[in-house]
C-alpha cells in the first residue's frame, strides 16, 4: 500500500498538538483528519473510509479506550496507535486489550511516531495478504488451507478443521506472536481456561505433525501466545 493512499484519522484534544501532527503527517504524504474529541472522532469514522487512527486516550467527551473500543466492533482490523500522557503499565495492558497496535508516550518526537506508524503498516499489510491465501509453504512442507492438507515428501496429514485454523493463523504470522486469546476467540469464540487447555492440545499436534523438518519451530510465548519460526 502506498503511503499516499493512506488516510489517517487522528483524534487529539490539544489542539497545538494536534495541528502540528496533521501538518506534519500530512507532508509525510498521508492524508490526515483532525478531531478534537471522541465523540467527533466517532462520527468522524462512521462517515469516511479510514486506514489507521491515532487516538489520545485522555479526551473529553469520549475518551481514546471508549472510542476504540466502539470503533472494534464495527472494525476488528483497523490498526490503532495510542497517545498517552502517562507511561502506566495497566493503561498499556488495558489499551492491548481493546486491541491497540502500539503505544506512544508523550511527549515523543515526530521521527518516532513516524518509525511506529510505518511498522504498524508494515504488519497490518503483510498479515493482511496471508490472511486471504489459501496456500502456505512452511520449510518442507505445503500447506493447502482450504482442503485441511499438509503435506511433505510424498505423504499427506489431514487437518481437523480446527488444527487447520490455527496453522492458518500461525502462518499468517509466521516469526511474529500469535496472540492466545485472539486465537482462542476466531477458533473457540471464547478464551475460557479449558478452551486455552485445549489450545495446547492442538498446538503439541501441529509440532508432531511437523517435527520431521527441523528448521521449523512453534514455540510458547509465556504469558502471550505461540510463534511459528521457519527459516
Amino acid at each position: 500500500m502506498g503511503q499516499q493512499e493512506i488516510k489517517i484519522l487522528l483524534a487529539e484534544d490539544d489542539k497545538n498538538l494536534g495541528t502540528v501532527l496533521k501538518a506534519y503527517l500530512d507532508a509525510k504524504k498521508f492524508k490526515t483528519t483532525l478531531r478534537i474529541n471522541g465523540l467527533e472522532a466517532l462520527d468522524e469514522f462512521n462517515k469516511g473510509e479510514y486506514d489507521f487512527l491515532i487516538l489520545d486516550v485522555m479526551m473529553p467527551v469520549k475518551d481514546g479506550f471508549t472510542l476504540a473500543r466502539e470503533i472494534r466492533e464495527k472494525d476488528k482490523d483497523i490498526p490503532i496507535l495510542f497517545l498517552t500522557a502517562k507511561s502506566l503499565q495497566e493503561d498499556k495492558m488495558e489499551g492491548f486489550k481493546i486491541g491497540a497496535d502500539d503505544y506512544l508516550t508523550k511527549p515523543f518526537s515526530m521521527e518516532e511516531l513516524l518509525v511506529r506508524i510505518e511498522a504498524i503498516l508494515r504488519r497490518t499489510q503483510v498479515h493482511k495478504e496471508n490472511v486471504n491465501k489459501e496456500f502456505f509453504t512452511i520449510g518442507k512442507f505445503s500447506f493447502d488451507v482450504t482442503r485441511h492438507i499438509l503435506s511433505a515428501d510424498g505423504e499427506s496429514q489431514k487437518l481437523t478443521s480446527k488444527e487447520a485454523e490455527l496453522l492458518k493463523m500461525l502462518c499468517a504470522r509466521r516469526n511474529e506472536t500469535l496472540d492466545r486469546s485472539e486465537a482462542l476467540k476466531q477458533i473457540w469464540h471464547d478464551d475460557s481456561y479449558f478452551n486455552a487447555r485445549s489450545m495446547d492440545v492442538y498446538v503439541t499436534k501441529l509440532r508432531k505433525y511437523l517435527k520431521s523438518d527441523p528448521s521449523i519451530e512453534i514455540l510458547n510465548v509465556h504469558g502471550v501466545g505461540f510463534k511459528l519460526i521457519t527459516e
